[in-house]
Formats: C-alpha cells, sequence, structure tokens
C-alpha cells in the first residue's frame, strides 16, 4: 500500500524499498498431491542471485535485492504487490522455456515492465532497455514470441553448457555445479550493469489483472501484423500561425507531447504495438491516400494517428473525408492531444468540430475505448493505457471482414461430417470463419451486418 500511494501522490519511492531486480518465471505443476515442488530450483536461483547482486552493489542492509512471484498469485493483495514489484524494479528477468511463453502471467509480467522502458524511451528519446532474460530451458528462436525474439542478448557469454541445457539442467545434473556458479555469476554481473546503465524510473504500477500479455492471446499466430498510419504535416507545410516545433522533415516525425515527450508519436506507437506481439509497419497518409481500394478484403488491421491541425490543409482534409467514406472497421483512428500545447488548446473546439465533421464515421465507430481515443488522447501514459484496447479492437474487425482462405483442393465451405455408429450423419458442422476466433485475441462472434459497426453488444460500456 505506501508504494501505491506514494506513487499515486507523485513522490519518489525510496531506494531501500525498490526490488532491485524481478524474477519472472512460469509456476511448474507438482506431479501429485504431496510430492516435490519442481519450483524449488528456481528457489535456489533467486537466492543466488540475490546473494551476488548484493556483493555486487552497495544495496543497504534490509533492501530488496530480488523479487520473485512464489504463491501469492492466489493471495490476497497479490495483483497490488505484483503491480507495485513491476512498476519500481530496477530489472526485469525473465526465465526462458517453453512453459514460460505459454503463460499468461508472465506475458502480462512482461508487458508490465516492457510499458515502463517505452514510456521512458518516449520522454527521453533513448533506448531504455532494461530486460535480462535468462535460459531456464533452451527455447528455439522459431518459438520466441515477439517481443523476446526482438531482444538483443548474447547468451553464449555465460558458457556453453548454459547454452545448451539452460539453468535449469545446470543445476540438476551432477557434475555442472562450476557451470552453474559461473552463469549465475554472469547474469548477476549483466543485471547490475544493466541497472547502472538504464536507470528505469518508478512508475504509477498498472493493474496486473487488466493489463494484456505481451504474447498475445494463447495460440495466436506469430505472424500477426498492424500498419500505423500518421496523417499530420510537416514543419514545411504548417497552416498559417502553426509553430514548427512538434514537427518535422515528415508526418513520421509529429510529436505532439513536446517537450515533455522526446520521441515523435509514430515510433512510440509502434514500440506499443509491437509490445504486443505484432510485425508493425509505420507509414504516413499522404503517401499512403489513394491507394487503398475499398472492394479488396483487408490484409492487416490499422491505426490511424490523426493530428487535428491536418483539416487546415483542404487538399488533406478533402482525402480523410474520402477515406471516411470507405467502409474499413478494421481501421481505427487515434487523436493525440496536447493540451499544454497553447495554440492546440486555443483552437481545441473549432478544430475538434472540423475533424468530426470531415470523420464522421471514424470518430463514432467501436468501443467506448475507440471513440475515447478519436475524441483526444490527452498525454504519453493516456496512449499507453488505451492504445491495447484500439488495436484490439481493430484486430476484431479484421477477423470478421478478412477473406477465407479454404485449404488447397477444397471445393466446399462446409467442413467433412463423421459417420456415427449407425452410419447416421451427425449435426451440420459450424459455418468455417477467416481464422482461429483466438487469433487476435478475444472473440469473434461472426456478426457481420453492420460494417460500420458502432461495437459489439458488450462495447457500450463507458
Amino acid at each position: 500500500m505506501f508504494l501505491r500511494s506514494h506513487l499515486r501522490d507523485g513522490g519518489r519511492v525510496p531506494a531501500s524499498v525498490q526490488p532491485y531486480f524481478f524474477l519472472s518465471y512460469a509456476h511448474t505443476p507438482r506431479f501429485g498431491a504431496g510430492g516435490p515442488d519442481p519450483d524449488m530450483w528456481v528457489e535456489r536461483l533467486f537466492r543466488d542471485l540475490c546473494s551476488h547482486v548484493m556483493a555486487l552493489t552497495d544495496l543497504p542492509a534490509g533492501a530488496e535485492a530480488g523479487f520473485m512471484d512464489r504463491e501469492i498469485r492466489s493471495g490476497e493483495g497479490w495483483s497490488e504487490r505484483l503491480g507495485a514489484a513491476l512498476a519500481t524494479c530496477r530489472v526485469f528477468v525473465p526465465l526462458f522455456s517453453p512453459r514460460y511463453f505459454a503463460s499468461e502471467m508472465c506475458g502480462k509480467e512482461w508487458y508490465a515492465f516492457a510499458q515502463r522502458a517505452i514510456h521512458q524511451g518516449a520522454l527521453s528519446n533513448q533506448p531504455a532497455e532494461a530486460i535480462v532474460p535468462a535460459l531456464w530451458v533452451p527455447v528455439p528462436p522459431s518459438q520466441l514470441p515477439g517481443p523476446a525474439e526482438r531482444l538483443q542478448f548474447n547468451h553464449n557469454t555465460f558458457g556453453e553448457r548454459y547454452v545448451t541445457d539452460g539453468l535449469y539442467g545446470l543445476i540438476k545434473l551432477r557434475g555442472y555445479a562450476e557451470q552453474y556458479e559461473r552463469a549465475v555469476y554472469e547474469l548477476a554481473k549483466r543485471i547490475v550493469r544493466v541497472a547502472e546503465t538504464v536507470r528505469l524510473e518508478p512508475v504509477r504500477p498498472l493493474d496486473y489483472r487488466g493489463v494484456p500479455s505481451a504474447f498475445g492471446p494463447t495460440g495466436s499466430s506469430p505472424a500477426r501484423t498492424l500498419h500505423v498510419t500518421v496523417a499530420a504535416a510537416s514543419r514545411h507545410d504548417l497552416p498559417d500561425g502553426r509553430s514548427p516545433e512538434y514537427y518535422g522533415d515528415n508526418a513520421l516525425e509529429w510529436n505532439p507531447y513536446h517537450p515533455v515527450a522526446q520521441r515523435p508519436i509514430a515510433y512510440v506507437a509502434e514500440d506499443l504495438v509491437k509490445n504486443l506481439n505484432y510485425q508493425t509497419s509505420v507509414g504516413s497518409f499522404d503517401d499512403e491516400a489513394g491507394h487503398y481500394d475499398s472492394k479488396q478484403p483487408p490484409t492487416r488491421p490499422e491505426i490511424l494517428i490523426v493530428d487535428r491541425w491536418v483539416v487546415e490543409d483542404e487538399h488533406r482534409r478533402q482525402r480523410l473525408a474520402a477515406f471516411d467514406q470507405e467502409s474499413r472497421p478494421w481501421v481505427n483512428v487515434v487523436v493525440p492531444w496536447n493540451r499544454y500545447d497553447h495554440q492546440s488548446r486555443a483552437k481545441e473546439i473549432e478544430l475538434a468540430q472540423r475533424l468530426e465533421e470531415t470523420l464522421p464515421v471514424k470518430m463514432g465507430q467501436g468501443r467506448a475505448a475507440c471513440r475515447a481515443a478519436a475524441n483526444g488522447v490527452a498525454n504519453m501514459e493516456t496512449l499507453g493505457q488505451i492504445l491495447p484496447q484500439v488495436v484490439e479492437a481493430a484486430a476484431q474487425q479484421f477477423l470478421r471482414h478478412a477473406q477465407v482462405y479454404l485449404p488447397a483442393g477444397s471445393t466446399h465451405t462446409e467442413r467433412p461430417r463423421l459417420l456415427g455408429p449407425m452410419g447416421m450423419s451427425g449435426p451440420p458442422a459450424p459455418p468455417r470463419v477467416p481464422f482461429p476466433p483466438d487469433t487476435f485475441g478475444g472473440h469473434n462472434d461472426g456478426n457481420d451486418s453492420n460494417d460500420t459497426d458502432r461495437g459489439d453488444a458488450d462495447d457500450s460500456e463507458s
């Protein structure tokens, strides 16, 4: 409770109550009632890491060298304790294994910590990578989700046997005690080096139960893609009276949250979407307008980030209006709006009204979160909270409207029916859907009666 109230009040959390590192691992089920706890080997690793970190740093006596979620997931207040630890720890240490990447809990932990690094990177425009992975069990690169695959990390420095057997193999197999000690010591040194170099700042804790998984929904496709388009001017073609300090040489360099943020909004959004296990591309609306074909099925969900000031340019406004008339419910709009930008604040009512007249369909479609995102996102923190919901809604609509691909050689759309023991066919098979319902998360009810889709039945919540 201290961590939560202290951060909520805007204060700094004393270093003595911040865990130095967070050890994230997938709990292994027991083989039977009363059997040995398979996680005792993780406990040993955790103790060894804490001992090394204390020896390698000047942490005061009583400081938390590390945090590990032992058995608090079923206890009272577990979400608050996890959220506080993830919001204040300096380094995140995931224990790679096939079970780890199949765990929704572990994906949530990864996502919550990675959001901190993305947020700090947006403020400073400097990389803030503070994830130090460890191999508990070796995982083939082809099985790694996008966020893990993109990590630039060399495991070979921890020893050859560590790479082939992982820490679990070293700790369990006789004769590898020396290799285990070396690997753990090297891991501890890497943790300390990253913590001292990156200096990740504490943030307000997230509600751990409500965050998505960085690994995507269980069973999701490894090739999920999403496109981010930015509709904004460059510093060379701004309307009269608009300051160029928020703009760059092209639309992708637009930075609406200047001077608090230093990173352009296009690349912050790209990082946020990648943290949801998407392969992401970014483009300018100026370059892509006119290349859309409403008669073709979509190939990916999309997010359109719009600067309200674009409605001051009549040519861009007309192209946005034409785009709005196309039926594209898999494209959701996000409108960043910095209330500390005095020029924008002075014209807020006028620009907001003109944008709503230009994009009436897009501004009113979809879930409550989508409509809120289209009506103005006030700051970088709010963007990080709302964008995952907007992405999920776009992905749901993509599933509804994507083209159906039948297996090679198939000439019908119904699944074959099996004959029962009496030679009678069973009930008719359900209709096919374009992709598995959980490919992009959530459900797919197949209701395609309204392409503009003002929201599912459960989307009316505010």
